[in-house]
């Protein structure tokens, strides 16, 4: 608990303090874990920190997953024995995270019922913030596996043209962000800071 650490003489103020930046810190472990969780679930691209186009194709429905290969090997001249091969890893790899991120469900409401709780228990929002991370860790070497083993499917040529798109796309993520940021505001939703 964290009055465990104070001794008897601190006053009723500074434990209040202690109390909400406990809760200040735990909201935003959760807060950090949710995006990384939404990234996962939702196979984004994860902007510029990620590992970038092609993530939408470890989730969904197998024909979403069929769409999102074919679209990620439009113009490589990919035979079809490479877009079969590329269609299994993905589908695979989509199995694997989404029984990562239904497990981490768990840790997120864990991590709410600390932040809610009448003491806040210090301890066990450290054990839940490491659970997190490596949840997140685990997640995070799928996705590379899998991008690693569509690598290999691959030829060196069409791996260069995949990653002359994926420099193209990111350099033009912020003309993109700054539409949609435009867009939102024309229906009147205030911009972000």
């Amino acid at each position: 608990m964290v009055q465990a650490g104070l001794d008897k003489s601190t006053g009723p103020a500074r434990m209040r303090l202690m109390h909400w930046m406990t809760a200040g810190m735990l909201v935003v472990v959760a807060a950090a874990a949710a995006g990384s969780a939404h990234a996962q679930g939702h196979g984004r691209s994860m902007g510029s920190g990620g590992v970038g186009p092609g993530m939408m194709m470890f989730n969904g429905p197998p024909e979403h997953i069929a769409r999102a290969v074919d679209h990620l090997l439009d113009g490589l001249d990919a035979t079809e024995a490479q877009r079969s091969q590329v269609r299994q890893i993905a589908q695979t790899a989509a199995v694997d995270l989404k029984a990562q991120h239904e497990a981490s469900r768990s840790l997120h409401e864990k991590a709410q019922q600390i932040c809610v709780a009448p003491m806040i228990d210090a301890a066990a929002a450290e054990s839940v913030r490491q659970q997190m991370l490596a949840q997140h860790d685990q997640a995070s070497k799928r996705m590379l596996l899998a991008m690693l083993d569509v690598g290999k499917v691959l030829t060196p040529e069409q791996r260069a043209k995949l990653g002359e798109r994926m420099r193209q796309r990111q350099a033009a993520m912020p003309d993109r962000m700054h539409r949609m940021q435009g867009e939102h505001d024309e229906h009147g939703e205030k911009p972000k800071p």
